[in-house]
């Protein structure tokens, strides 16, 4: 499952389509020229259990990593993540 991302500068997404639908989306703002916040995380009941969601925490995780970048998980679901693999993840903590 190939996870995609967008990003104006402003805001962004990480998603993933099914058939040409989005089907999962995580979505985030940028609120410092080094900082996002991860607002919401969604995805499809059709694809749930799957990992989708942990998928989609991770490719953000490498968007932090390759642009210097740090995160504030405000959505429930990606600070849950962030919590429970804290040790892989500290370093884009902010």
């Amino acid at each position: 499952m190939e996870v995609k991302h967008k990003d104006d500068g402003k805001k962004g997404l990480f998603y993933v389509e099914k058939d040409g639908k989005q089907v999962a989306e995580m979505t985030y703002v940028h609120s410092a020229p080094n900082k996002i916040i991860i607002d919401h995380t969604e995805v499809d009941d059709s694809l749930k259990g799957q990992g989708v969601g942990y998928e989609l925490v991770a490719a953000s995780v490498d968007y932090l990593r390759n642009n210097n970048l740090k995160v504030m998980p405000l959505c429930p679901f990606a600070a849950a993540v962030f919590k429970k693999k804290h040790d892989e993840y500290a370093d884009v903590l902010f």
